[in-house]
């Protein structure tokens, strides 16, 4: 064990192809080389039973960061290659994502209300304190959610293309998804989310070479190990009835705590499933939020213009420290 109770291991890539179920209807994808993208050594611990992978490089102010779906910590790459010298940069795998273990439903939740817990849990695992919060996609919701929770702990907020409220609507290709019988085969069985999200999130075509998209697509190259892109999916709260409306109608009435907060939303412009519609909802809860608009991004913003990004975060928060400088 190291600092704040971190368990170190090698990363286990074995773990990313995951034996095959009795059916399983779509190829893995080509294993193209996309480790040296993702050169950081794996930490876990255990979160309800189940082990819960993260990256943590660096030394100084707590950057969290919290993916969303389809992707792992492999999407913030170049963030935390860029801020590694300046800032203790955490990246998180969600309980069935990247190199978390990936239960089935019968052991685990998958709910929003499961994933802001376990967020929780593991800040006060590491015992975070001063956290600048960075999310994309899910992770909004789920790290805003761990904020509202635990305010004390959350100091700053870097939130892209993304939500923590409910969503005035939901992309066809989404709804799709949740047709019963179909969304399984399709999510689960012929791997279309996590195809689809290779050639729909960006706005630049080039950066998805073939290994960053075998980066991406790695950790789900079974039926078994897509439980998690499916669960998303059928997560969505889009009625009062649904388990998950509450967890986001709370969060969502939580989020007028930090408007005294230091907040920055940098939002890819051509993104068909956080539109600029989102944006705008999110400057009606956080009015004094700075907001980037990046026309030549889609909804990988970081994909498409971490080089934009990274000097924009550290503008932001220089111009914002901490009570120690930072």
């Amino acid at each position: 064990m190291t600092r704040g109770g971190r368990e170190h291991c090698n990363t286990d890539f074995q773990r990313l192809r995951p034996p095959l179920p009795k059916f399983h209807f779509a190829p893995i994808m080509p294993d193209h080389d996309w480790r040296p993208l993702y050169p950081f050594p794996s930490h876990r611990v255990t979160i309800g039973g189940h082990g819960y992978h993260f990256i943590d490089e660096g030394q100084g102010p707590v950057l969290l960061m919290v993916h969303g779906n389809p992707t792992w910590s492999f999407y913030w790459r170049n963030i935390v290659l860029g801020l590694r010298d300046r800032f203790r940069c955490i990246a998180v795998d969600h309980i069935g994502c990247g190199l978390s273990d990936k239960p089935g439903i019968a052991k685990y939740g998958y709910r929003l209300a499961d994933r802001v817990s376990d967020l929780n849990r593991f800040i006060e695992a590491l015992d975070l304190r001063d956290i600048t919060l960075v999310a994309h996609d899910w992770g909004g919701g789920i790290g805003m959610g761990a904020a509202v929770a635990a305010p004390e702990r959350f100091r700053r907020f870097l939130l892209m293309n993304t939500a923590a409220f409910r969503a005035p609507r939901c992309p066809w290709r989404i709804r799709a998804c949740r047709i019963p019988g179909f969304g399984p085969l399709a999510v689960q069985g012929l791997n279309m989310f996590v195809r689809a999200a290779l050639h729909s999130t960006v706005h630049k075509p080039e950066r998805m070479t073939r290994e960053v998209r075998s980066g991406f697509a790695a950790p789900y190259g079974s039926w078994r190990a897509r439980e998690a892109v499916l669960r998303f999916v059928l997560d969505i709260p889009m009625r009062a009835s649904h388990p998950s409306y509450q967890t986001l109608l709370d969060i969502e009435a939580g989020l007028a705590q930090f408007r005294q907060h230091p907040v920055c939303l940098i939002w890819g412009m051509h993104d068909w499933c956080f539109t600029p519609q989102f944006l705008d909802k999110f400057l009606e809860f956080l009015p004094q939020a700075e907001v980037h608009r990046l026309p030549e991004a889609a909804h990988y913003v970081v994909e498409d213009a971490h080089e934009e990004i990274v000097p924009l975060m550290v503008d932001f928060l220089a111009r914002h420290p901490l009570e120690d400088g930072n």
